[in-house]
């Protein structure tokens, strides 16, 4: 079965765009083109693709082919820019919040350097990026998921490690003899997608209190930690300055957790996505130096 190039890049702009008549601008042809595309499109595959909804939006079906769109257009930019062309190779990458603040940013230097390249960052939980690749909307990705997406390869970069913690006066307001009542003790979440502190609630027997903070931004999430807010899973580079200034502390009787982050992309031979692919490996050098917690309960 052959599909039509073109057919495929209309697919991909209603993608991203959003709209039939946002794609048709995109493309430099009217509405009605577009909608004669997609109908082509789907009587070669003979399955609905799209659904024609405010925003449009793509069929499971169609999942298959927007990944095969995108491959087509990385490896077309690639071979026009081999040929002396002044095109943009776009290489669009999931990666999560706390390692976009903190390992991942050699990885944009190191693209700062190349010219022709533009770099789309998707910014989604660990938990869920790989998503994200299997739908064909990003090329490569930082997931916490070990099992390869279905045309990608993976590898493990190491693990990020996070440790329970909160202001010293929260913790002596809801201490319970040498540990804390974590049935009361505020929380704050990074977002809907955030359970990272779920699994340490369990342990402890408890559930998550009534008062729950939704903090989505790393830099603001420490603020909300070292004020007060409520505890939280930091960072070790945000943990140790906050133990060192005095504004946060471990929570007694909890055992950080160790996340584990692999690099998932897909299984294509492009020059720009193997670059990236050895500059991510690079920064991630100091994932695989974090030491795993010590064994027993969290």
């Amino acid at each position: 079965m052959r599909f039509d190039p073109g057919q495929l890049e209309t697919l991909l702009a209603i993608t991203e765009e959003g709209t039939f008549d946002a794609a048709a601008r995109r493309l430099h042809v009217t509405p009605s083109a577009v909608s004669q595309r997609v109908r082509a499109l789907e009587q070669a595959a003979g399955q609905v693709l799209v659904r024609r909804t405010t925003p449009a939006s793509v069929t499971p079906a169609a999942e298959p082919l927007v990944r095969l769109g995108r491959q087509l257009r990385l490896l077309g930019a690639e071979a026009a820019a081999a040929l002396g062309s002044d095109g943009i190779v776009d290489l669009a990458v999931a990666v999560n919040a706390d390692s976009l603040a903190t390992w991942f940013r050699p990885v944009l230097a190191e693209v700062a350097r190349r010219p022709g390249i533009a770099l789309r960052l998707h910014v989604e939980d660990q938990a869920y990026s790989h998503d994200l690749l299997r739908r064909g909307e990003v090329l490569a990705a930082v997931t916490g998921s070990p099992e390869p997406v279905q045309g990608c390869v993976v590898e493990r970069l190491g693990g990020i490690r996070y440790t329970p913690a909160a202001a010293p006066w929260l913790v002596e307001r809801h201490r319970r003899g040498r540990g804390v009542d974590w049935s009361a003790l505020p929380l704050v979440v990074y977002n809907e997608k955030d359970h990272l502190q779920d699994e340490l609630l369990a342990a402890h027997g408890a559930g998550r209190p009534p008062v729950v903070h939704r903090v989505p931004s790393t830099a603001d999430f420490e603020v909300a930690v070292t004020a007060g807010l409520g505890w939280g899973m930091l960072l070790d580079p945000q943990l140790e300055a906050g133990v060192a200034a005095g504004d946060v502390v471990r929570l007694p009787g909890a055992r950080p957790v160790v996340v584990p982050l692999y690099w998932q992309r897909w299984r294509l031979d492009s020059p720009a996505l193997a670059a990236l692919t050895d500059d991510v490996r690079r920064a991630a050098g100091v994932l695989r130096r974090v030491p795993a917690p010590a064994t027993g309960p969290v």
